[in-house]
């Protein structure tokens, strides 16, 4: 047998296999010298089928209980093909049916050929035809060669133009629009922040004059109170003569009707009726004196008691919405108490009522893919402060953002707003901010704060999205702003010394806001509302207030019933007084109407005309009295009155001035805002115009490449125009009309091909098919004939086939009988070629004459001996470079063991070419010294030691 490559391995191939205890398997290939030449198992699979080396055959390699499975559990079919096996017969049975169905496949692809060697003569006696009936293309062919050198150079052309583009964009590129822009932008930026800085010091104006106003406002309101109140005092006095005076009047134009009537009387009255006239007259007046005497009482009473009224319905008023200011509050601490309540199961509900409701349809909203990203919020759910006594700066900065979601996009705003209407008010709904969603923050190295001693708002709180860190960024400028726990630290850093770079403004511990040139302060001291706290102490501190705003509001109801008890009592005693002023009132016109009823009396009376006279002159005084009275108390009513309307419109004044004042305030804080938004807005704009111009250089730049890469393509082209037509060509037509006119004559010339056949393509297509065919024919003859002969060499093999079975057959027979007659047996082994059965039937000495040959009635060392036969009479009858048994004498006596050794050594000298390997745990110092025979014996195991360790361990 040949060396398997002896170059490389040399005389020795070594292969080395490690086993771990995970089962691993690992396999070096050597050569002589030990060197590793390969480690696949491809590599080993080709060395064993070199040498003939079947490790998985029994024949090779037999271990003794591996024997003992086969003689006594084997079918007779199995024990055949074990046979078959190793002998190698079953490999040549395989591969004489492997090769008749290689020739079925083959008879069956050479019937197909035939078939497709018609088409090929059809083919080629059609091109046979095309090539007898062959004209000629000449004139067509060099009117295409003459365009397509035109064509060349109208090519040449139009990269020209295209480069004369290039140069026009590039000077059209390059003028400046975009500097200029830049710089009005940033003008505009320093406009906006000088703009900002204007309406900080206005608003500064305005709260300023605010404060001055207020206390003017005060004083203007108290002295118009005590002035309607003397107006309305002037009033009822100037009323009270003017009726007197027309009372007056109405008195003297009765006594001179009456003094005119006595004058033209010319009948005489009665002495007697005269005196009692006169008498019931002076009776009747001084009971109107009592009458009127009484009516100054009750008007003195009513003028007491209204004043009283008036006082008690402005204490009212006053309660009334002091009561309402407290109720306010109430409801606003039992909505806060309601929401600290439910935030114990749910912490959104601190931020809305109905603020999980609004996550959970965002969620279901998000998984039936309605948003192209899930908006964020409320941001205040997504932060926290790393130090907790900075939660009140914290919050204080953003309070105005903690119930805000972020959108990546306006579609999902829309969707988000459509989500919000169910569970919010218009005017109540949180804010939505647009932004684009990124993964990574914003860097703001360059433009944050950085302090030694106080971080940034970005430094002290933690985001769990980097797209609430850049709203945050971009809306409120996070990183500009300072938290000093401190407030006179903050203020002395902000106002005093000069501002740590890039700080906008500063927050500290308690909630004030320190600017540069201001501050503010919280009116009240400022809770955590949102970023974390402790929700039970707040709880307690929000009954506690509660409870002390219930009580405020049952002691207000209490004086406020009281106040209106007495308002009612006020008003019964007045309304009592008013009936009483009517009803003496009514008793005074009464006598009035007696007395004038007497003194119209003129049957029979006569009265003294120079009394009446007398009379109407004292009225006459009376009347001219009464009207300087009215006229006095006119002008001092006027005089009043212009007091009070002055009062009143400087008061209307200084109240319009403090709304004006207040409408300012809202509107330089929008504007403010605004401004501010503006600020930022534009801050971006600029950096966007930045960007863009460093693209505007970057597309300046690709374009100048592109130009240079058109100047390199042109001159590629001319040098390609210059190989089809050295001399350049007039371009008068465009490439367009010499595309179409190329197309349209090479279509000519493909119809004129296809009905005639190119010339050489047609003597080409000719021979192609010619050697086509003729290879064809001739390769399936080849093919015929070749399977022809291989079907009388495979009948023959089948019968050598047979006849090989058979004298293998006849041999392992007759050498299993001759190794048992050496054990004193008897047996047999009858092959079955038809039914492919095996059947082994061993007799122990003594019992030759048993019909009963059962293999389990021999002893152990007869069945290793019959083993050892059988496997012996194979290896005689097949060749094998190794041959191994493994503990083949364990059940062995020592005769039978001695006879076995006798016989493998025997075979082993007659077939010293091969390697054969014994593994036995005997002895084997009976064995003869020979050259051929080595013994590799073990070291015994220290059991001693063993056994001494186990001992020392179980005590």
């Amino acid at each position: 047998m040949d060396a398997y490559k002896g170059d490389v391995y040399g005389d020795c191939i070594i292969v080395e296999q490690r086993i771990t205890s995970d089962g691993c398997r690992l396999c070096k290939i050597k050569n002589k010298s030990g060197q590793i030449i390969s480690n696949k198992k491809e590599e080993l699979m080709s060395i064993l089928d070199h040498f003939n080396i079947q490790v998985d055959n029994p024949v090779s390699i037999l271990n003794q209980e591996m024997s003992k499975q086969f003689l006594h559990s084997k079918s007779e079919a199995d024990k055949y093909k074990f046979f078959m096996k190793a002998t190698l017969l079953e490999q040549m049975r395989r591969d004489y049916i492997h090769i008749k169905q290689t020739e079925e496949v083959t008879r069956d692809q050479v019937e197909r050929q035939e078939e497709c060697l018609k088409d090929l003569r059809q083919d080629y006696m059609l091109k046979k035809e095309r090539y007898e009936s062959l004209a000629s293309l000449d004139e067509m062919t060099k009117t295409l060669e003459g365009l397509q050198r035109k064509m060349a150079w109208c090519l040449v052309r139009e990269k020209e133009c295209q480069i004369e583009q290039l140069k026009e964009q590039i000077e059209k590129e390059v003028d400046g629009k975009f500097e200029e822009k830049l710089l009005l932008c940033q003008s505009k930026v320093t406009q906006a922040m000088n703009k900002v800085n204007d309406i900080q010091k206005k608003l500064e104006k305005v709260r300023e004059e605010d404060r001055s106003l207020a206390g003017e406002y005060q004083r203007l309101k108290e002295e118009l109170k005590a002035k309607s109140k003397e107006q309305k005092g002037q009033e009822v006095v100037y009323f009270r003569a003017e009726n007197k005076l027309k009372q007056l009047e109405k008195e003297q134009c009765l006594l001179s009707e009456r003094i005119h009537k006595i004058r033209h009387n010319e009948s005489q009255n009665k002495e007697v009726e005269r005196v009692k006239r006169l008498k019931k007259m002076g009776a009747l007046k001084k009971l109107l004196e009592k009458h009127e005497t009484q009516a100054a009482e009750l008007n003195q009473e009513l003028k007491d008691k209204q004043q009283a009224l008036f006082k008690g319905r402005e204490e009212f008023d006053k309660l009334s919405m002091e009561e309402k200011n407290i109720k306010v509050a109430l409801e606003a601490k039992l909505k806060r108490k309601n929401q600290l309540l439910a935030s114990r199961s749910n912490r959104l509900r601190i931020f809305g009522e109905r603020m999980p409701e609004l996550i959970e349809s965002i969620n279901k909203a998000h998984a039936q893919g309605r948003f192209t990203h899930k908006p964020l919020g409320p941001i205040g759910a997504c932060i926290s402060v790393k130090d907790p006594g900075l939660t009140v700066a914290v919050e204080s900065c953003l309070r105005g953002f903690m119930k805000t979601f972020c959108c990546d996009n306006y579609r999902d705003e829309k969707v988000l707003e459509e989500l919000m209407a169910p569970h919010f008010q218009r005017s109540s709904r949180p804010q939505i901010i647009v932004c684009r969603f990124t993964e990574k923050v914003y860097n703001v190295q360059g433009r944050g704060v950085n302090h030694p001693d106080f971080p940034s708002v970005l430094d002290t709180i933690t985001c769990t999205s980097p797209v609430i860190t850049n709203c945050l960024i971009d809306m409120r400028g996070i990183e500009c702003i300072l938290i000093i726990k401190d407030t006179a630290v903050a203020r002395r850093v902000m106002m005093h010394n000069r501002p740590p770079r890039n700080c906008r403004e500063a927050f500290t511990a308690e909630g004030d806001q320190v600017y540069t040139n201001r501050s503010y302060a919280p009116d009240k001291n400022v809770l955590i509302k949102y970023l974390g706290g402790d929700p039970e102490a707040e709880i307690r501190l929000v009954e506690s207030e509660v409870e002390n705003h219930r009580a405020q509001l049952s002691r207000f109801q209490l004086h406020l019933n009281s106040v209106k008890q007495d308002i009612q009592a006020m008003e019964d005693k007045m309304n009592s007084v008013i009936i009483t002023c009517k009803k003496n009132q009514a008793s005074v016109n009464q006598v009035k109407a007696s007395i004038s009823e007497l003194e119209n009396i003129e049957e029979s009376q006569v009265e003294d005309i120079s009394t009446l006279e007398e009379d109407a002159q004292e009225i006459q005084q009376k009347i001219d009295l009464e009207r300087q009275n009215v006229e006095k108390t006119k002008t001092e009513l006027d005089k009043q009155q212009e007091g009070l309307t002055d009062v009143d419109q400087k008061f209307q004044n200084v109240r319009n001035k403090i709304e004006q004042l207040t409408d300012d305030t809202d509107q330089l804080k929008e504007e403010q805002v605004k401004g501010e938004a503006e600020c930022s807005k534009l801050d971006q704009t600029l950096k966007i115009l930045e960007k863009k111009a460093r693209t505007h250089e970057e597309n300046i730049q690709s374009i100048r490449n592109e130009l240079t890469a058109k100047e390199e393509e042109i001159q590629e082209f001319i040098e390609k125009a210059k190989k089809i037509c050295p001399e350049r060509q007039s371009a008068d037509r465009s490439t367009k009309s010499l595309d179409t006119e190329i197309t349209r004559l090479r279509q000519k010339i493909t119809a004129q091909e296809q009905s005639h056949g190119d010339k050489e393509k047609v003597i080409r297509d000719y021979a192609e098919a010619h050697e086509n065919y003729r290879s064809k024919s001739n390769q399936l003859r080849d093919l015929k004939k070749f399977i022809d002969c291989l079907d009388n060499i495979m009948t023959d093999r089948q019968a050598r086939y047979k006849t090989l079975r058979r004298s293998l057959s006849v041999r392992c027979k007759l050498y299993f009988n001759n190794f048992l007659i050496k054990l004193q047996c008897c047996g047999s082994m009858k092959f079955d070629h038809n039914n492919e059965t095996l059947s082994i039937s061993v007799k122990p000495p003594g019992q030759e004459n048993d019909t009963v040959s059962d293999m389990r009635s021999l002893s152990g060392g007869e069945r290793s001996f019959s083993t050892v036969c059988f496997i012996l009479s194979l290896w005689e009858i097949t060749e094998s470079p190794f041959r191994c048994l493994d503990e083949f004498d364990v059940y062995m006596d020592m005769h039978n063991r001695r006879i076995s050794l006798d016989l493998l050594l025997e075979l082993s000298e007659r077939q010293h070419l091969r390697q054969f390997v014994f593994i036995t745990p005997q002895t084997t110092c009976n064995l003869p010294k020979s050259d051929h025979i080595k013994i590799h014996q073990l070291e015994d195991p220290e059991r001693g030691g063993i056994q001494e360790e186990e001992a020392s361990h179980r005590r």
